[in-house]
């Protein structure tokens, strides 16, 4: 007698192997722990063997599961590809997606799921500030985009709420100086006028030293110890450093990233936005401390 095995199962095995997780794998299928946990199982008991073994801080594919996870993925990849032929004027397209300079390296994971997933979907990027990405968004000029909003009022779904922090070189106590020596990415970033702001609350002299689109460039002139800059914590590079408060600087708010969607989007952006849950639930912020 012929058995056929569940794709829906298949697919969960799949992530939880990829990712090692199953909170990772429930966030991209949303789905509950529980209910990943206990596909899994009907997967394994189906097949009559261990897949997974399950340790206090990981997931470890058996002998077993390793064998098995070679050939389902090639049976989900000739599913997804019988189904994208039978609907491919729905998946096929044109996606404009938008991030500000700090969330670009974050973003590229995602893209390169996406793309490996729908080749037929051509992309276009644009990086620009979060106050333009958010008129784009709202005037339909992208598809999607990350957004960077005061965490007290976000729009959109809220991907992550982390603080902005001082950024400055382990080899320079510039931020001693006064006026403060700045380099900030744009004069339209969304976090400019909260750190001018603050700096003017305390009564704190500032002088530009450079701003430009660029963050590589911004991060030169950090590195350099020319000037101090403000990014979100995740975003900190690891050969940089996060200024503690000691350092007598003001405190800063907290952002959140918000993942923004047209109205006017196409059905596809539901795959990018699992591609792009997943990525950033990979991610490991480097962080470190002025010591």
């Amino acid at each position: 007698m012929s058995r056929n095995l569940d794709i829906a199962l298949i697919r969960t095995f799949i992530a939880v192997a990829d990712h090692g997780s199953m909170t990772t794998a429930a966030n991209l299928l949303f789905m509950t722990q529980g209910a990943v946990s206990q596909q899994v199982k009907r997967l394994e008991d189906s097949l009559g063997c261990l897949l997974l073994v399950r340790k206090p801080k990981q997931l470890e594919l058996t002998q077993q599961g390793e064998l098995f996870l070679v050939k389902a993925r090639r049976l989900l990849q000739f599913n997804d590809e019988i189904w994208a032929d039978a609907v491919g004027g729905l998946v096929r397209g044109h996606l404009r997606i938008g991030a500000p300079p700090d969330l670009i390296t974050s973003l590229a994971p995602a893209l390169k799921a996406f793309t490996d997933s729908h080749p037929w979907v051509e992309l276009s990027m644009k990086c620009a500030p979060s106050p333009e990405l958010h008129e784009d968004i709202k005037e339909g000029r992208l598809d999607v985009a990350l957004i960077e909003y005061l965490a007290s009022s976000p729009q959109g779904e809220v991907i992550r709420t982390e603080p902005l922090v001082w950024v400055g070189s382990a080899t320079s106590d510039v931020w001693k100086t006064r006026p403060l020596p700045l380099s900030l990415v744009d004069e339209r970033c969304a976090f400019r006028p909260l750190v001018l702001g603050a700096l003017a609350r305390e009564g704190i002299p500032w002088r530009t030293i450079f701003e430009n689109g660029s963050l590589e460039a911004t991060a030169s002139t950090v590195r350099v110890g020319l000037a101090i800059t403000a990014w979100l914590e995740s975003t900190v590079p690891g050969d940089l450093i996060r200024i503690p408060p000691e350092a007598g600087l003001p405190d800063l708010p907290e952002f959140a990233v918000c993942l923004r969607v047209s109205s006017m989007a196409q059905p596809v952006i539901e795959d990018f936005r699992r591609c792009l849950l997943g990525a950033l639930a990979e991610a490991q912020p480097e962080q470190s401390e002025f010591a």
